[in-house]
């Protein structure tokens, strides 16, 4: 009865808050638990267009809060009234933000690098195709936005999870260059928020099963207690806390374990997909879904909105303290996750990978100095953007490998308009004639993976775990662009994959063999050109 009250409680606390714009002040309660001058300016990396509508970075140099979810799908986010109170209604988001690579490790090298996967060449979270022995091994970590700002005079903090099986069991206690502050797991399964140890600054601290040893709030108070120390001294700092949160087995704080009893996956009109004789064999043969399928679909849902929760309140501790040390008007706050999620969709149980919006886009959002208050953009950004965007504001360097754009020309009061902007963006999972590993992406169960504890491997997700799904094969590896009003995909297998958003957002006409051969043409072309581009490059061919 006591469980059905606080629901009712929160409900209401919830309803209140999303049915009109919350200010800042009106937000939930946070749960219990001079700057140095610029030394270096961003390397001119055209074509990128610059105008005077850019944003107007304060200076000495702002702060950087980066807030990054695992496994986050875009729907959930109505379920963080903190988060849409203290980011999103004092910020801009950027609904069209999407991912290179809808997989953690692949998505986390991306972003720290702003390099496409096919520079990378991380494309699976475990060795030989991905994973951080890969990362370290191919020196990936030795130019990362992270060192980028150090060199530019910032402090920098990492808290929470950083790459699919960090560490190596040969070095348990390494930080990666860059990182003055360093807290992450070496032990135990930090993806059950329980039970692990970390590596603080060189030294292991274990943590146990009791309510404040919950991962969230742990990673959470790391930031608050960071913060709180830097901002008594005359240096910018860099904060990346990368909670596990809403990934599986998304346990809850115990607080929150009872909320949301009713709550359902969202019944879009691709849910359960009734006619599938469109699309690639990989879907076409999938049973539909049971009811007991969908039944553990719900039950997980549930479970991940309740995991949301403690990053909800976190992030509102977090602004909380910003503001209580003077640093919130100096400080961009950055919120995403590292790939999207699927729950039911298409006939798949839950994932990620596939070139379905539900797996590639979730929004990004940002709050800072010189940001629209509650506005939306609908330009085509991506994961490879967050690193130059973050050394731009930060005037730091930006090498000539980078890929991507900074958003710093959108962010500002008057965005670059979006024909000026990025056309296409690069979607791809694994790599074509690279290993026969890569039949299905991300599992390389038969290549050699030395990590110090197994459980700090990703679990998998209820389509590499259920009989029915993986009877009928993975996802095949595949290229593709999402543009504007398209998503064209090439697999593999020589399928294609062709839909038209403007008429069938929920993707459930593709439309590859009937679309004017004009069309399918010009894509083509497009993808090819992004395919192989590199640096500069890809800055000229994703504008077309």
């Amino acid at each position: 009865m006591l469980a059905k009250i606080r629901w009712v409680v929160y409900a209401i606390t919830f309803a209140l808050l999303t049915a009109c714009s919350v200010s800042e002040s009106a937000a939930l309660p946070t749960a219990p638990t001079d700057l140095v001058p610029r030394v270096a300016s961003v390397q001119p990396f055209l074509p990128q267009p610059q105008t005077t509508s850019a944003l107007a970075i304060p200076s000495p140099q702002p702060n950087i809060v980066f807030i990054l979810a695992d496994d986050l799908d875009a729907d959930s986010l109505k379920y963080m009234p903190n988060l849409k109170a203290l980011v999103v209604d004092q910020g801009t988001t950027f609904s069209n933000s999407f991912f290179n690579i809808s997989l953690c490790c692949p998505s986390r090298t991306t972003i720290l690098r702003g390099q496409y996967a096919t520079n990378t060449h991380i494309v699976g979270n475990t060795p030989p195709s991905g994973g951080f022995q890969k990362v370290y091994a191919d020196g990936l970590e030795k130019s990362t936005v992270a060192v980028w700002l150090q060199d530019a005079g910032y402090r920098t903090m990492l808290a929470g999870k950083y790459m699919n099986g960090y560490p190596d069991k040969s070095s348990p206690m390494y930080i990666p260059p860059g990182w003055d502050e360093w807290y992450s797991a070496v032990k135990g399964n930090a993806y059950a928020e329980l039970n692990y140890t970390l590596n603080e600054n060189g030294k292991q601290v274990a943590y146990g099963a009791e309510p404040e040893d919950y991962g969230t709030d742990v990673y959470a108070g790391k930031v608050i207690d960071f913060v709180q120390r830097t901002s008594k001294e005359s240096t910018p700092f860099f904060v990346y806390l990368s909670v596990y949160a809403p990934h599986s087995p998304a346990t809850p704080a115990p607080r929150h374990a009872n909320l949301f009893p009713d709550a359902k996956a969202p019944r879009s009109p691709n849910f359960n997909e009734r006619d599938v004789s469109d699309k690639p064999a990989y879907i076409r043969n999938r049973p539909l879904l049971k009811p007991k399928q969908i039944a553990q679909i719900d039950a997980d849902y549930r479970k991940r909105l309740q995991s949301l929760q403690a990053v909800d309140e976190a992030i509102a501790k977090i602004v909380d303290t910003l503001r209580s040390t003077g640093q919130l008007d100096s400080t961009y706050i950055f919120f995403a996750s590292d790939n999207g999620y699927h729950l039911g969709n298409h006939r798949m149980t839950q994932g990620k990978v596939a070139p379905y919006e539900e797996d590639i886009r979730v929004p990004l959002i940002v709050r800072g100095p010189g940001v629209p208050s509650g506005r939306t953009l609908e330009h085509i950004v991506g994961n490879v953007d967050f690193a130059p965007t973050f050394a731009e504001v930060g005037g730091a360097t930006i090498p000539d490998f980078v890929d991507g754009r900074s958003l710093v020309p959108l962010v500002g009061g008057n965005p670059l308009p979006s024909d000026k902007w990025r056309q296409s963006y690069l979607i791809q999972a694994g790599m074509p004639k690279t290993t026969a590993s890569l039949t299905t992406i991300g599992l390389d169960a038969e290549s050699p993976v030395t990590v110090t504890d197994a459980a700090l491997l990703e679990p998998l997700d209820a389509d590499d775990l259920d009989p029915a799904q993986q009877a009928v094969g993975g996802i095949p590896p595949y290229f593709g662009i999402r543009t504007t009003d398209f998503v064209y995909v090439e697999y593999s297998t020589g399928e294609r994959e062709l839909y038209d958003l403007k008429t069938d957002p929920y993707q459930l006409q593709n439309i590859a063999a009937t679309a004017k051969p004009e069309r399918v043409k010009e894509l083509a072309a497009r993808l090819a050109k992004l395919r192989k581009c590199s640096g500069a490059e890809c800055r000229i061919a994703d504008a077309r």
